[in-house]
């Protein structure tokens, strides 16, 4: 029996973290310069306790507690266990984003710019955080026609002329340094015109390009300056995403304020870099029913920049958060350079704090309800799915997988894998698998296969991280899922029980059981059919998830059919083979266009000379054409 007086007196007068248990439910996890008086404080008088911290003490049963050298490790604790238990009376950020960042590999011979959403010290250049992965991928498309970078993955110097150059560099798009045609000289200098861009400097990159289009125009080549001319009017409206400048500073900042109704919280980001307001992002925090403005504060600040691979040289806030020294230590050790919490009174700064206040109040009276229903829909639906198949108080589905598989009468088996997280779909961690091993339309047998494989991975990748000595969370399959949901009742979860024994897994599984239009209907879990309210949340999230499971099979499926159609039509034409048809696919894209060139136009690719050019055009051409590409039936 757990005497909770008798336990404070032994409590030591250290620093260290505290949970507050119920049975074996975390209700609420701290930390404390001094365990002894911290936890004695939540058991004496009442007086100026919240109404959310007396309803937490009266469910405590127990407490536990965890001994630390210096605050800075019970905050670097206290942060890992609210991020795995996420405990109910912990204020809580409730929005896990990853911020894509464009990656400049400075420190390789040839270097490469990409797309990351890890930052890692690793001499390389980043830019960003930005907060649509649309605006990233257009500006790296601009980039790479006017800067044609390579972006393969080939050790370079070490093999250059080893392989052909790829398709990027027959388009255009690649400089191709991999043909040893082009010195480091050379492309570092068109690699700094590549970074000055990113860099902000766009006034410079317009001037370029105008005086080469006037090049182009005088020289009478109009098709190259009429390119330019497009380019410069992309490289103008990206500009213009970023025309906020901060009083003309070139500190990196990020600029924090938050705006309540009731118990509602959004807290409002502004991302500033090189002096300029590249994006912002609001995000909904829970749990903070009567909290003090720093201790909103320094909950965000916690559990934001805890996930977030860049931390700014400065924190702009509206108020101090708690513990303000303590969290700019912890944030300078994660950047490796010194952090600074501001709270500014007066000036630019202030302004840029009322501004984002401002945005914040705006979003909640705008869309505090709808965040809320989508919370509903989302965390709330999995809450609900908990209760259905009757999940231990301590257990929670934060990650689920849903697996299905698709074929025609056997044919291109593939299977597919999606991820919810949160209740919501989680695409990068998507899977599709192309099966193997068996032979016909058994869908048992293949589902096996498939887990097999899945879990197969996660094994092999947990020991060669683990080998490296490495953050486990880095491959693609080490997380495992919290539930497995199949597409089918009873056989199709007895079929993933069966692989999961194999490898000593106890994760739970239901099975989606469905009516005959194919629908959700019940839940097939432990041996028995588990009734679903049609109108409930968690019914819905069930079959959106059944949904995308289906969609993204289907998808593959049908992907996989349609390239091998377009092979057999193109394998009829003599004198065709396999690099031909992968020749003519790169150069051209699609049968279509093929189909409609010229003998000469098709010469254009590599390998195709005027003899199979001529049979090429002659194939689709004859009196009885074959048909388009666009009329070949499904079930062909």
């Amino acid at each position: 029996m757990f005497d909770i007086k008798e336990e404070l007196k032994k409590l030591p007068e250290q620093p260290g973290v505290y949970i507050m248990k119920e049975g074996d439910t975390i209700l609420y996890v701290g930390k404390a310069v001094n365990l002894k008086n911290r936890v004695r404080q939540y058991f004496q008088s009442p007086k100026n306790k919240t109404a959310k911290i007396l309803r937490m003490i009266s469910r405590i049963e127990y407490f536990e507690y965890i001994v630390t050298d210096t605050e800075m490790e019970a905050l670097i604790l206290e942060n890992n266990l609210i991020k795995e238990h996420r405990p109910p009376y912990n204020t809580l950020l409730k929005d896990d984003k990853q911020y894509p960042y464009i990656k400049a590999t400075v420190y390789e011979a040839f270097p490469r710019i990409f797309i990351t959403r890890k930052v890692a010290k690793d001499k390389a250049r980043y830019f960003g955080p930005y907060t649509s992965m649309f605006a990233v991928r257009q500006t790296l498309d601009l980039m790479q026609q006017i800067w044609p970078l390579r972006h393969c993955n080939r050790a370079l110097p070490k093999d250059i002329g080893k392989e052909r150059p790829c398709l990027n560099y027959h388009i255009g798009r690649c400089i191709g340094p991999c043909t040893g045609k082009v010195t480091q000289e050379e492309y570092h200098a068109i690699l700094e015109k590549a970074m000055d861009f990113l860099s902000g400097h766009h006034q410079e990159v317009i001037q370029d390009l105008k005086a080469k289009m006037m090049d182009a125009s005088e020289a009478l080549d109009f098709e190259r300056a009429a390119r330019l001319r497009d380019q410069i009017k992309s490289v103008e409206f990206l500009s213009q995403r970023q025309k906020i400048d901060d009083a003309g500073s070139d500190e990196n900042r990020d600029v924090i304020a938050y705006a309540t109704a009731g118990d509602d919280v959004i807290v409002q980001s502004f991302f500033i870099r090189n002096g300029r307001l590249i994006g912002q992002e609001h995000f909904f925090m829970d749990g903070a029913e009567n909290q003090e403005a720093g201790e909103i504060l320094a909950a965000f600040i916690q559990q934001f920049y805890a996930g977030t691979p860049y931390i700014p040289k400065e924190l702009v806030v509206m108020a101090a958060p708690d513990n303000s020294p303590i969290l700019e230590e912890w944030l300078t050790s994660r950047k490796g350079q010194k952090v600074h919490i501001t709270v500014p009174l007066r000036g630019e700064k202030a302004k840029l704090i009322g501004l984002a206040r401002q945005n914040a109040q705006l979003y909640l009276s705008r869309f505090g309800e709808k965040m809320k229903q989508e919370e509903k829909k989302t965390r709330g639906a999995v809450r609900q799915l908990e209760q259905i198949l009757g999940a231990d108080p301590d257990e929670s589905y934060e990650r689920i997988e849903a697996y299905d598989i698709s074929n025609t009468f056997g044919f291109q088996s593939v299977g597919s894998m999606v991820v919810f997280e949160g209740g919501k779909p989680k695409n990068p961690d998507y899977r599709k698998f192309r099966i193997q091993t068996v032979q016909g339309a058994n869908d048992y047998a293949s589902m096996a296969e498939m887990l097999r494989r899945r879990f197969r991975h996660a094994f092999s990748e947990i020991r060669e991280l683990d080998e490296k000595d490495v953050d486990l969370s880095l491959g693609r399959f080490t997380r495992l899922p919290d539930l497995i949901l199949m597409d089918g009742g009873r056989g199709q979860v007895h079929v993933a029980q069966s692989v999961l024994s194999e490898f000593n897994l106890d994760i739970p599984v239901a099975g989606m059981v469905k009516d005959d239009r194919h629908r959700t209907r019940a839940l097939y879990y432990q041996d028995r059919e588990l009734t679903v309210d049609p109108h409930s949340d968690a019914f819905h999230l069930i079959t959106r998830i059944q949904d995308e499971a289906h969609r993204f099979a289907i998808t593959y499926h049908k992907k996989l059919r349609w390239d091998s159609q377009i092979q057999s039509l193109l394998d009829q034409i003599p004198g065709i083979g396999p690099k031909r048809r992968a020749s003519l696919l790169q150069t051209f894209g699609s049968v279509e266009k093929i189909r409609s060139l010229s003998s000469e136009e098709l010469m254009k690719a590599d390998g195709i000379n005027q003899k199979a050019a001529d049979a090429i055009f002659q194939f689709f051409h004859q009196p009885s054409d074959p048909p388009a590409a666009s009329e070949i039936p499904d079930n062909q």
